[in-house]
């Protein structure tokens, strides 16, 4: 199972909700978890990053990874 940790730009309640129906439409997630004042978005199941972000990509939000964004 992997673990998928995205930064995705979230803005309102709209589009935290288009966020999720996009995501509960990707076959093999476990669990998704959506932090709007962060801005992350975590990802578990047979699932890859790049998977999450192409489905992102198609109601026109930006994604990157997580630990790409956050290195010290």
């Amino acid at each position: 199972m992997a673990l998928v940790e995205l930064k995705v730009g979230m803005h309102c309640e709209r589009c935290i909700k288009a966020i999720k129906k996009a995501i509960r439409k990707i076959e093999d997630i476990e669990t998704y978890r959506v932090d709007a004042e962060l801005n992350k978005m975590t990802v578990t199941g047979n699932v890859t990053a790049e998977e999450v972000v192409r489905v992102l990509q198609k109601i026109g939000k930006t994604a990157t990874s997580w630990n790409e964004e956050h290195q010290l």
